[in-house]
């Protein structure tokens, strides 16, 4: 009970915060880093709370943004409607792969995501709705429910901030519920949850829909925003991207996804101008995250507190 509060304050004082940080910041920079923020935590739901490494959910973030663009370009549809549309295939899509992943384990569950995940960037490569590797561009940014203008930049931040919310106290709901400490049962051991009756095939197949249902939320939120669906959101390397998000912020947390989304999202905008030499920097921040802080910054800092707490009492 405790750890629920603290987590609600810290997540209350990263909303009042949030709330007022486009008065300093640019706010697509800021929906850039919420987006992926979600994608993370969606990703962490599985791999950090579950125990399933996927190395293909770029596959459901990619696929919802396409879904979303085409949507909301083609059939005139309203932003709202075409990110549900997104997530809702992205969770039909994450139903039919993860019955066929989750029969594997380990090494083999990644590598079953990823040939998955390549079968369909390839299928949006040749796809005509697509639009190939243009991709589909100029999204319309309509008025959501009629009555926010998204033209805005700053009436669509606080719609993405919104989205973002919405995601995250899922998640949260999620793990503090008896479904999360089954699934966490699951991660520790699962023959002994399996002796217990669980029938863990169904815990972890419902945990993988979820988990790409929310990162299609993401991913469709990231079309609205930057009015483009293309290739690169459903490429390996995004795949790639989100669980070194995950590993710098701490896997297995709560709020170690959004750190680390905020701190790939800013060297990769503000360290543009090295061309390349961004990969390797993230390639070396990443060694020396799992050298030095193997449960991530924030999972670091959870384990300094503790001791610091226990040393006290």
């Amino acid at each position: 009970m405790i750890k629920k509060n603290r987590d609600m304050v810290i997540f209350a004082i990263f909303l009042a915060v949030a709330l007022v940080a486009p008065a300093a910041i640019y706010p697509v920079f800021l929906m850039q880093v919420l987006c992926f923020a979600l994608f993370a935590c969606a990703f962490n739901l599985l791999v950090g709370y579950v125990g399933l490494l996927s190395f293909g959910h770029a596959m459901f973030f990619g696929g919802a943004a396409y879904i979303s663009a085409y949507t909301v370009k083609v059939w005139g549809w309203n932003p709202e409607l075409g990110i549900l549309a997104g997530a809702a295939c992205a969770a039909l899509l994450g139903l039919v792969t993860g019955t066929l992943a989750i029969r594997r384990q380990g090494i083999y569950f990644a590598m079953v995501t990823l040939a998955l995940a390549q079968m369909v960037y390839f299928f949006f490569l040749q796809a005509k709705f697509t639009g190939g590797e243009d991709g589909i561009q100029a999204v319309p940014r309509r008025a959501v429910f009629g009555l926010i203008d998204t033209t805005n930049d700053l009436s669509l931040y606080y719609v993405v901030l919104a989205v973002f919310a919405f995601g995250f106290l899922v998640i949260w709901r999620t793990i503090h519920s008896p479904f999360g400490q089954v699934l966490k049962a699951i991660r520790e051991n699962e023959p002994r949850a399996i002796s217990l009756g669980y029938r863990v095939d169904q815990y972890k197949l419902l945990a993988f829909v979820l988990s790409a249902g929310l990162a299609g939320l993401a991913g469709a939120t990231k079309a609205m925003v930057f009015q483009l669906a293309s290739l690169t959101d459903a490429h390996w390397q995004m795949s790639g991207e989100v669980v070194l998000m995950t590993l710098v912020g701490g896997m297995g947390t709560v709020f170690g996804p959004i750190v680390g989304a905020g701190v790939i999202v800013t060297m990769q905008n503000y360290l543009a101008s090295l061309g390349e030499w961004v990969v390797v920097i993230q390639g070396a921040i990443f060694v020396i995250v799992v050298l030095a802080f193997r449960k991530g910054i924030v999972g670091e800092l959870q384990a300094w507190w503790q001791r610091r707490s226990s040393k006290k009492a």
